[in-house]
């Protein structure tokens, strides 16, 4: 169901869903130099949704909304400070081990691959981090190798390589060991738009092997890539649905409009 105002998934079971977020909520102290000071910051107030095997999953909002906060509470890097949340059914918590096993992590950025070692070497070095057999490694590689078009860049360094290739190995990094869910946290942020386009089409083409979940500030790539999406400011989720049931609840053509209907404000006003 579409809704403009803070929404609550207490009802959603786990049948049939790959990610539940239950209340999640996540509370920092700010800190005074070397110490934490007594003020309490709300990163992430309550936020609750779940994600159906084999979909592609949009939580869209301004930098600072608790995208990322929520992402590295259901990747295992974050403890909640209230809430649940279970990937593939295994709490994010108390199974660790079998949420990390089950799940493939991108961060935004440039970090994440070793620029002296070839697009070829980076996979083998992370697949003996995932604990992979040799032959599973070299088997992977070529196969995720060809599915990024990078094959015939595959021995080159990747010091050579166009932001956009780089983009594309830390895809294939993510899949290596074979996920059910793979997390991908602004992954188009910094690519020229031919570039982000290609990112986006391989995105697409990962469901439904694989359930996505996508953080962006990008309205555009939300409306594009995701079949369901929660638009979240200020920690909380003020709108959740289908792009085209969003707009049509707001009776506007844009998810720009959808943003400034939820939240009041312009969409711009947060972004650096």
């Amino acid at each position: 169901m579409t809704n403009l105002a803070p929404v609550s998934a207490d009802s959603e079971v786990a049948a049939g869903n790959a990610i539940v977020a239950d209340d999640l909520r996540r509370t920092f102290r700010k800190r005074k130099g070397w110490f934490r000071s007594g003020e309490v910051v709300e990163a992430v107030r309550g936020i609750s949704f779940a994600v159906p095997r084999g979909t592609i999953f949009g939580i869209l909002g301004p930098n600072g909304a608790g995208k990322t906060t929520t992402i590295k509470m259901l990747s295992t890097l974050l403890i909640p400070t209230a809430g649940t949340a279970t990937i593939d059914g295994f709490d994010v918590v108390t199974d660790e081990s079998a949420v990390r096993r089950r799940l493939g992590v991108l961060f935004g950025g440039d970090k994440g691959l070793y620029n002296q070692l070839s697009g070829k070497e980076n996979l083998r070095y992370f697949g003996r981090l995932y604990g992979l057999t040799k032959e599973r490694i070299e088997r992977r590689s070529i196969e995720l190798l060809e599915r990024m078009d990078l094959t015939t860049r595959a021995d080159e360094r990747v010091e050579s390589y166009s932001r956009g290739m780089k983009q594309r190995l830390h895809i294939a990094k993510t899949l290596l060991h074979e996920p059910q869910v793979a997390i991908l946290d602004e992954p188009t942020i910094g690519l020229d738009p031919k570039a982000a386009i290609e990112v986006r089409q391989l995105i697409a083409s990962l469901v439904p092997e694989h359930t996505v979940l996508l953080t962006t500030h990008d309205m555009n790539e939300a409306d594009v890539l995701c079949h369901d999406l929660a638009i979240v400011d200020r920690g909380l989720i003020v709108a959740r649905g289908t792009p085209a049931e969003l707009k049509a609840a707001a009776d506007v053509a844009s998810l720009e409009e959808v943003f400034l209907a939820a939240t009041g404000r312009e969409y711009e006003e947060e972004q650096p």
